[in-house]
């Protein structure tokens, strides 16, 4: 049987009508068959102790979209320190070929990572890398991967012995390559150790080499990968290659961990029923006589989100974190902490793509991972979304009605993430704030986290209630589908508003 994969899309129905389950979404964009044996059996990131997420800043409103993220371990700086470099490196590059890029308003940089192994003697790091250029959408595949034994962090060929193992497993590969006749090029593939930068091990501890768009092929087909048996691929392992074919096949097939409080049975309840999500203290305030204010914050969990919520605490404030799903699976006691303390968690797509320049089925799946990485944290569905860049059309409005989804927006922007002086962003913030404004702020940026004790120290002086999206609504309500910029008079009729339904009705019958 032919260990070739080309991954196919998802389709719209099936990403809307489908429940989240018992396990982890598969991180991957377009998942493998349970079959298919170049699948990855994936590490929860919540298991590995000190794991946190860092992110290269990006800029949410200039023609360069980025959202580069990836895991820092505490014992393992090394790996933190070489991933670092391989992301800053592609975000060169990609600098560089952008620059010259007229055609498209707006280009595109992300990377998500996955953990292919963790265990007390080895990590692997698995780093998608996409871009948006003017020759289309195109992603790459790096596996990094650190030896905790030897405390060195590596290229994926360090898994094999040396030139000779490399040499054979070339020929390996391209014996398995032959088998797909012209929709491959086995020639592409040889002994240079760059080709091979994407190795991992599968639960039966076959390798799984994986290679980039159109590397091996005349075209993007998606990902195309292959599996060498593991007596074939044994012999050519290093010390380094055995602890991670260990690593591997030793991961528990589990759901994401949880408290002990936290029952699998009240978990699958909580999916069954899909309690909508909500603040622990809504109804408290009536934002129709109370003057409101709602503090928004973007793309976490990052390492300052629970300074941030000490913060929110001290002052008694409430806010909505619209969290990306790559980084919330990693801190998943952080978004319990959010709903816990009367703050609601909401949706910002599973790792930030523009979903404007994606297909309806992908931004589906973009949404429904979010959707589930959240519901499998707190117990309770979103029912807000925030799409990336605040980038959304009719496509992105369809989908998210399909899936219960408010789409939110802001009409004060901090701009946090030009600026590292807490104080610009706090005045920014004060300077524009108004009854029912919705502010956009991040909080995987620290200087945000700085400025919120000024920020909160200076609306509660001037009288505001800082509050839940949901709450400025009142009993007016937020409908699925429908974009709400703020609560002030007529906001959701807006300029913006107004575009998007006007584009919806030329999609919908």
């Amino acid at each position: 049987m032919p260990k070739l994969r080309f991954v196919g899309g998802i389709a719209l129905v099936t990403a809307v009508a489908t429940g989240c389950g018992m396990t982890t979404p598969s991180p991957l964009a377009e998942p493998p068959l349970p079959s298919d044996p170049t699948m990855i059996n994936y590490v929860d990131p919540s298991r590995v102790h000190g794991l946190s997420v860092q992110e290269l800043d990006g800029d949410e409103h200039s023609a360069r979209r980025v959202h580069a993220v990836y895991p820092s371990v505490a014992d393992a700086p090394l790996l933190t320190e070489k991933l670092r470099r391989t992301v800053a490196a592609h975000l060169d590059r990609f600098d560089k070929a952008s620059a010259a890029d007229t055609s498209r308003p707006h280009s595109e940089f992300n990377v998500d990572w996955q953990l292919a192994a963790a265990s007390d003697q080895v990590i692997g790091v698995r780093l998608r890398i996409g871009e948006l250029l003017p020759t289309g959408w195109s992603e790459e595949r790096t596996t990094v991967w650190y030896d905790r034994v030897n405390r060195r962090a590596l290229d994926s060929d360090a898994l094999l012995k040396n030139g000779a193992a490399l040499a054979e497993l070339s020929r390996l590969v391209k014996g398995r390559l032959g088998e797909w006749g012209s929709r491959v090029s086995p020639h592409a593939v040889g002994t240079d150790p760059k080709t091979f930068d994407s190795l991992s091990f599968n639960p039966r501890g076959e390798l799984v080499v994986e290679f980039d768009d159109s590397q091996v092929t005349g075209g993007s087909l998606g990902r195309v990968a292959v599996a060498i048996p593991a007596s074939e691929a044994g012999p050519l392992l290093s010390a380094t290659g055995l602890r991670a074919q260990q690593a591997a096949a030793a991961t528990p097939e589990t759901p994401p961990a949880m408290g002990s409080t936290e029952s699998l049975e009240s978990l699958k309840a909580a999916d069954t029923t899909k309690l909508p999500a909500q603040s622990s203290k809504a109804g408290s305030v009536d934002c129709a006589k109370a003057k409101c204010l709602a503090l928004t914050y973007d793309d976490g969990p990052g390492p300052d989100t629970g300074r941030l919520l000490d913060i929110l605490a001290q002052k008694g404030a409430r806010a909505t974190f619209f969290t990306v799903g790559t980084n919330a699976m990693a801190h998943p006691e952080l978004l319990r902490r959010m709903r816990q303390e009367g703050h609601l968690v909401a949706n910002h797509t599973w790792s930030h793509r523009d979903l404007t320049a994606l297909p309806i089925n992908k931004i589906a799946d973009q949404l429904k991972r979010g959707q589930c990485t959240v519901t499998q944290a707190i117990w309770q569905v979103p029912t807000l979304m925030r799409p990336p860049y605040g980038a959304s059309d009719a496509k992105v409005a369809a989908v998210a009605r399909g899936l219960g989804l408010s789409v939110v927006r802001w009409n004060v922007d901090a701009e946090d993430l030009r600026t590292s002086d807490p104080g610009t962003i706090a005045d920014r913030i004060v300077s524009s704030a108004r009854p029912g404004a919705i502010v956009l702020m991040h909080d995987v940026h620290g200087a945000t986290v700085d400025a919120t004790p000024e920020i909160l120290r200076r609306l509660q002086a001037k009288g505001y209630t800082l509050v839940t999206v949901p709450e400025l609504y009142g009993s007016r309500g937020m409908q699925p589908g429908k974009t709400y910029d703020s609560a002030a008079s007529d906001a959701s009729t807006g300029t913006a508003g107004s575009i998007t339904r006007a584009l919806e009705k030329q999609a919908m019958p």
